[in-house]
């Protein structure tokens, strides 16, 4: 079988893990034992491969634990406690928290402390670390609200001020803030910041058109990443025969009989080693 297969140029690490991962390999060719709270990125393959080069995952029940030690903050930013808690236990933290949630953070803190009274809302994924990290910077105030139903629950006779999770879904958000317009008091006001990341954004019409353009799709991804979810919702949109696997060994070669294309894609927390690999498979496989 003849067949071609092209790796999406647009896929792969976005910024924000690019340099976690870039800080994390650093240290630990300094220091070759490095601790990280929660996941560097959702993609157990990758995860898999920093452990053995030093990395050790932690919870935030086993920071509490430690002291003295080195503790690098994924791109997904963490809550006020975590830096008060390394400042306590005298841990020296690398912060790799990507600059666009950062700044997120700072605007929501800016803007409880200046007005604590309305209801500030976070549309994203409930305990989600990136929610977490924003939430923390409002005494845990902060109304998260996942779906349209969740809306349906909020005070519209008081103020309601809207973020969102930097990798939400634009159209998603957009439908969330009529909702609010259309409901919303004449005596509450209403304002909404949209807050989500260009570069994960932008990758929705790019990965569906890209998927378009091939007989079969293959999108690599770990299946604990949101964004990942929200990709391949895409990608299926523009392409029903597309399948999501987390490594060449989920590969089903029955899916590639009589397919001429094959389009490999996959989340801002794919490794493009990983969907090299999987073409690499199905090469040899040939």
């Amino acid at each position: 079988m003849n067949v071609q297969i092209e790796i999406d140029g647009g896929s792969g690490f976005c910024f924000g893990v690019t340099t976690a991962i870039q800080k994390a390999e650093e240290e630990l060719a300094r220091s070759k034992t490095l601790y990280c709270l929660g996941d560097i990125v959702h993609n157990s393959m990758e995860v898999a491969r920093l452990h053995a080069r030093g990395l050790i995952t932690i919870n935030h029940e086993q920071m509490k634990e430690l002291h003295d030690v080195k503790v690098l903050l994924r791109a997904h930013g963490e809550p006020p406690e975590t830096y008060e808690l390394a400042k306590r236990n005298n841990i020296e933290i690398i912060d790799a928290t990507c600059p666009v949630v950062l700044a997120l953070q700072s605007r929501i803190k800016r803007k409880y402390d200046s007005i604590p009274q309305g209801q500030l809302v976070i549309f994203g994924k409930s305990g989600h670390a990136e929610v977490l990290g924003l939430v923390g910077q409002t005494h845990q105030e902060a109304i998260v609200v996942e779906s349209l139903e969740d809306v349906k629950k909020l005070d519209f006779n008081r103020d309601i001020t809207l973020y969102s999770q930097t990798t939400k879904s634009l159209d998603e958000f957009h439908r969330i803030i009529d909702y609010i317009q259309s409901h919303i008091s004449k005596d509450a006001t209403f304002k909404s910041f949209d807050t989500i990341c260009r570069q994960v954004a932008n990758r929705m019409p790019n990965i569906a058109e890209f998927a378009t353009k091939h007989d079969l799709i293959l999108f690599v991804s770990g299946r604990k990443s949101s964004n990942g979810k929200v990709l391949f919702k895409e990608c299926q949109s523009g392409n029903p025969n597309s399948y999501q696997i987390e490594s060449a060994d989920e590969i089903n070669f029955d899916w590639l009989k009589g397919v001429k294309t094959i389009g490999i894609c996959g989340a801002t927390s794919t490794p493009k080693w990983l969907m090299e690999e999987c073409r690499d498979a199905i090469l040899r496989h040939e």
